[in-house]
């Protein structure tokens, strides 16, 4: 989910290390914060009653797998400026999965303030259909019709990422989290932590309803055609 405005090809990740946000420059955009906000609304409540049939789906299959278990896994993320709030997603894994966590900790592949690793065996066999395509992340629109997300902004991280975050890293809290953004459609899982956090600035920095709306059809695209998400 380039300098400026986003193109086609895979947007380079600049050396921010030295660029600090102006937080009160931010906040006083609110021309470009009720319309960006608009538009969360309108395209959250279209997808959800376009996608009604797909949740349906999902819902089946994972009761066929998991009689047991929850269809939604809600979890504790925090957003703008710090707030923490509950975000929804599909549960793509097992049922004790963050019990099983603590095992797996020395096992991440991503470096940083941010767990991941490719064969994780908590996912769940329609988990791992679900995230091929991030359908496990469309319940996430109901957040953005609750305005604790918008559509696209820096993923939402963990209370326990946050803890580990620099001054530095604590900028891509400066706005609302989104379902998307430029990290999500620059191949997401190959990069690092320090990589993901100089995209959201550079996002954060250079945001316009034209990056949005360009960053909207990509992600798309790449729910079609996915780009590696685990």
């Amino acid at each position: 989910m380039e300098k400026h405005v986003v193109k086609d090809d895979v947007p380079p990740v600049e050396k921010v290390e030295t660029v600090w946000l102006d937080a009160d420059k931010i906040n006083n955009r609110i021309g470009f914060q009720c319309v960006k906000r608009i538009i969360d609304i309108t395209l959250s409540a279209v997808g959800l009653i376009f996608l009604t049939p797909v949740f349906i789906v999902v819902a089946i299959l994972m009761k066929k797998e998991e009689p047991g278990g929850p269809v939604f896994f809600k979890q504790v993320r925090v957003g703008k400026n710090g707030k923490e709030f509950t975000m929804y997603k599909f549960r793509s894994m097992c049922i004790d999965a963050e019990e099983k966590l603590a095992d797996l900790l020395d096992e991440n592949e991503i470096k940083g303030a941010m767990f991941k690793i490719k064969d994780d065996p908590r996912v769940t066999k329609i988990g791992k259909a679900i995230r091929r395509n991030s359908i496990d992340e469309l319940p996430q629109l109901l957040n953005v019709l609750k305005g604790d997300m918008s559509l696209i902004g820096p993923r939402p991280p963990l209370p326990r990422e946050v803890r580990e975050y620099s001054r530095h890293d604590m900028q891509r809290l400066l706005v609302k989290p989104g379902c998307s953004g430029l990290w999500q459609i620059s191949g997401r899982n190959d990069m690092n932590f320090a990589e993901m956090v100089e995209l959201d600035i550079q996002y954060i920095r250079e945001q316009s309803l034209i990056n949005d709306i360009k960053i909207i059809w990509k992600t798309v695209r790449i729910m079609i055609v996915p780009n590696g998400a685990y």
